[in-house]
């Protein structure tokens, strides 16, 4: 038997709205978590460790206060973490979230032992972002409680590996929680991920064009026009090889012959001229063809329950023809 997670039962759809960089705040968090959805969002989103803590003070507050209103309980929040020795903010960082008991630590470019050790303590899990067997190999050595399988497509620090290929390959090593990113854009696609052996569907370009998201509009109007061929996978905007809109890079003028440039990794020092460079050249996925519009979070929530129950309905009835 696989060692799932507790509140996958709480949730409308099995759904985690990804931290996406600069772009996910508490608006989008808040509402997210209120629609039954795990809301998320990176630390570094906020310049200092101070605000970053006056965010979860703010996402807690306006969510405790839902449930003494409704009656009803909200989704888990979770905090991305960058753990790498070039984040000089990453123990600060992690103290907050000790001290508020964040619910869900997502950790990339690094899993450590002693950090899921330290959101454990206080009743936390920690999910880790992989893109390859190697990296999940040595995240469920420190023990974490599910793994992000970044696959081929995905919006952000992408993978290149074929999501049933990926899944396959972790559940033959890995007993707990298998979370997919990559192309998920609607409810169909989150089933699909279900039918994959996922137990949840980790979506990011599709929360970009919400009303709540923190994306500029000309952001949310290129999502809409591009489709998946406009998506160009590089290394050149940070050194860590991502998913970026072609129409944005263009417009930086990074050429196609300068997209194979590979930059220093630094979440230290160049922590600013990054975010600088991440607020004009764009991340989407290969899920933006499936994107049209720009919609409030609760109504693209209950369009992507609709639409998985949908199509869990439509392949149930394949058992009376095969």
């Amino acid at each position: 038997m696989r060692n799932k997670i507790s509140f996958l039962d709480g949730l409308s759809v099995p759904v985690i709205a990804a931290p996406l960089f600069l772009i996910s705040g508490p608006k989008l968090v808040i509402e997210c978590c209120k629609n039954g959805i795990v809301g998320t969002f990176p630390a570094l989103n906020q310049r200092t460790s101070e605000g970053f803590e006056e965010w979860l003070i703010q996402i807690k507050s306006e969510l405790d206060e839902f449930e003494k209103e409704t009656g009803k309980k909200p989704a888990p929040f979770g905090v991305n973490l960058i753990v790498h020795n070039t984040n000089p903010r990453v123990k600060a960082d992690l103290k907050i979230c000790i001290k508020h008991k964040v619910p869900i630590v997502i950790t990339s470019l690094g899993a450590v032992s002693r950090l899921v050790d330290a959101v454990h303590s206080y009743g936390g899990l920690v999910f880790h972002d992989i893109v390859k067997k190697r990296h999940a190999e040595k995240a469920a050595e420190a023990g974490v409680d599910g793994l992000i399988l970044v696959a081929a497509g995905a919006g952000g620090h992408a993978g290149t590996i074929n999501p049933m290929a990926l899944i396959s390959e972790i559940k033959s090593i890995f007993d707990k929680t298998v979370i997919l990113s990559g192309c998920i854009s609607n409810g169909r696609d989150v089933a699909s991920a279900l039918q994959m052996g996922a137990d949840i569907a980790y979506m990011g370009t599709r929360f970009i064009n919400t009303k709540e998201s923190r994306a500029p509009e000309d952001y949310k109007q290129m999502i809409i026009d591009s489709g998946a061929t406009d998506i160009v996978y590089t290394a050149a905007v940070s050194g860590v090889p991502a998913s970026f809109l072609r129409a944005s890079l263009e417009s930086m003028g990074i050429t196609q012959d300068m997209w194979t440039r590979a930059a220093k990794m630094d979440f230290g020092k160049e922590l600013d001229s990054e975010a600088k460079a991440w607020s004009t050249i764009w991340s989407a996925g290969q899920g933006v063809t499936n994107i049209s519009d720009d919609v409030p979070v609760q109504e693209l929530v209950n369009r992507i329950s609709n639409e998985f129950k949908e199509a869990i309905k439509e392949q149930s009835k394949l058992l009376d023809k095969y």
